[in-house]
């Protein structure tokens, strides 16, 4: 696929996978839509995109509202014109016992990560089943696969992810429309919190730059890429724990006393 002159629309795109993403994307003759909560930080990524010969525009938008998803395709279109390709790339973490998560943090995560993916995803669909055109592209994660202790909600909510696009591919198969799902390992970005960061470290899980991933997930999208998952060896432990999730359980014992030392518990 030939990503020049194509109406992009990114999610999360402040972020710190995001920036890369758009600014790639931008390099090649993308068009892109903006979306974040922060309309200063989209102002100066626009500024960024523009500044590499790129072009942007910002849609501010909190995705965890009632109904800002088809209000932002709406947006989206009356700015682009017309949306080619659809990137669901934001989301959040938390680094927690599940006994310590709140019942609101829980209900966000699941929102920002399944529920407002979801709906943006159909709010965009009947476009591109009219025109018979079209690409989705679901930024997952590992732990869309391999279920790690402490990040409880968060792998819940990327299991979603990871079914629901493939079932979404499953239900266009004989239509023109393409999806690719990527799972990358852990990010270096703001995202995660200094104990988490000392916590790989320790455990000598490596991370990966966001412009690394930032770059296979474009290549995927160029490649029209089914499934990318990036890294080892946890890319291989996703595998296994498909197919063999005891051996995995052993694996990933000692990993969980590991982390153990750097949870936080939250102020009562």
């Amino acid at each position: 696929m030939q990503l020049s002159q194509q109406r992009i629309l990114l999610t999360g795109a402040t972020g710190g996978l995001g920036r890369e993403i758009a600014l790639l994307l931008a390099s090649k003759g993308a068009i892109l839509g903006l979306v974040g909560r922060d309309a200063q930080k989209l102002s100066a990524l626009k500024d960024e995109v523009q500044k590499a010969g790129g072009s942007a525009h910002c849609l501010v938008a909190n995705l965890s509202e009632e109904g800002a998803s088809t209000q932002l395709i709406q947006q989206a279109k009356a700015t682009l014109g017309y949306i080619d390709i659809l990137i669901n790339n934001a989301g959040v973490l938390d680094f927690i016992e599940l006994q310590d998560q709140s019942d609101a943090r829980i209900a966000e995560m699941v929102n920002t990560n399944v529920t407002a993916l979801i709906q943006l995803t159909r709010a965009a669909l009947p476009d591109f089943l009219s025109a018979n055109k079209g690409y989705f592209v679901f930024v997952g994660s590992i732990f869309g696969s391999l279920g790690f202790p402490h990040f409880a909600t968060y792998c819940a909510t990327k299991f979603a992810v990871h079914g629901f696009s493939q079932s979404l591919r499953r239900e266009l198969v004989n239509t023109k429309i393409g999806v690719t799902y990527v799972a990358p390992r852990g990010i270096d970005t703001p995202m995660n919190a200094p104990n988490v960061d000392a916590m790989w470290k320790k455990s000598g899980n490596a991370v990966d730059k966001p412009d690394k991933v930032a770059k296979l997930i474009v290549k995927a999208l160029e490649q029209e890429q089914q499934e990318l998952f990036i890294g080892q060896p946890q890319s291989l432990f996703a595998w296994l724990n498909g197919m063999f999730p005891r051996i995995v359980n052993i694996g990933l014992h000692k990993q969980t006393t590991l982390a153990r030392e750097f949870l936080i518990k939250p102020k009562s």
